[in-house]
């Protein structure tokens, strides 16, 4: 009888299990770093080196739909906001049938980059190839994977969709995979480098004296093209961390490339679109999410 039980245990923990870790890249393969590079392991830097990893939120199969996401959490490229900037909407993601996995990823200001600006990039193009190599296993889709970045998040998950330049240097099968999402799920997000930049995200990737010319080709209202996946937006009228002009040149770009989606500008709020949130009118954006996203499903 307590074997039967612990089966059962181990079987329920499985169904709804909270998260799963997940390292993605294959071993030694991670481009762009010191550590792999040099035969010389310092054990200062070492220390310093954090491995990226997603964390997998299922939801139960019955439920499951093909769909599923990959959560960029913020925090300016200098640290990862990724409780409730990441598992609450991962969790909540669940409560959709929608498999989400949340990207932790390499920070440009970390010392063991041996190019600062790519790194976040290489781990999210990564990810997602991870994620479609092993689509049948968690019985979704290869071809119903978004992305959904939040801040600074938002940067790299417009980024992920605008860049086609392979940058994970991963070979044999791992090449014909495809780095850009099929959709987008923006929150409050980090767009542009110039006139309405979030200081420390820009200076966190590109460093503090950066070109005009990388602020332009950072600025990702200037990458959209008719080929962008269709995206969701939604940003704050108050927000005084990324202004909302960020998500209104992001659409415009849209709009003039005939990019399908929709933009969603609240009247209060803030830097944030949590879960939890209990104003009137800006809760509404799970609704708004939800149907969109069902949208997407039925394409």
């Amino acid at each position: 009888m307590k074997k039967v039980f612990f089966s059962l245990i181990i079987f329920l923990f499985s169904e709804f299990s909270a998260q799963e870790k997940l390292m993605f890249w294959p071993k030694g393969e991670m481009p762009n770093s010191k550590i792999l590079a040099s035969k010389t392991k310092k054990k200062k830097i070492l220390a310093e080196l954090k491995e990226p990893e997603l964390f997998a939120f299922l939801p139960p199969i019955k439920e499951r739909k093909q769909m599923s996401v990959i959560i960029i959490p913020g925090g300016g490229y200098s640290k990862l906001t990724y409780d409730e900037g990441a598992f609450q909407i991962a969790k909540w993601m669940n409560t959709q049938g929608i498999s989400a996995f949340v990207l932790n990823y390499r920070l440009p200001t970390s010392t063991d980059l041996i190019q600062r600006e790519i790194a976040p990039l290489q781990d999210i193009q990564a990810a997602i190839k991870y994620i479609r190599k092993n689509a049948e296993e968690w019985q979704i889709s290869s071809n119903l994977l978004g992305v959904v970045g939040t801040s600074a998040g938002g940067h790299l998950a417009t980024s992920v969709s605008n860049i086609t330049k392979d940058y994970t240097e991963l070979e044999g099968d791992w090449k014909s995979i495809s780095t850009i999402p099929d959709f987008a799920v923006l929150f409050c997000p980090v767009i542009d480098f110039g006139e309405y930049a979030h200081k420390g995200s820009r200076e966190s990737l590109l460093g503090e004296n950066a070109s005009t010319e990388k602020i332009t080709e950072y600025s990702m209202q200037n990458r959209v093209t008719e080929k962008t996946p269709p995206t969701i937006l939604f940003h704050n009228q108050d927000d005084t961390a990324v202004p909302p002009m960020n998500s209104i040149l992001y659409y415009k770009a849209m709009t003039k490339n005939k990019v399908k989606g929709s933009l969603f500008i609240f009247p209060k709020g803030g830097h944030r679109f949590f879960v939890t949130d209990k104003d009137a009118l800006s809760e509404n954006w799970k609704k708004l999410c939800a149907d969109w996203l069902e949208t997407i499903s039925n394409k």
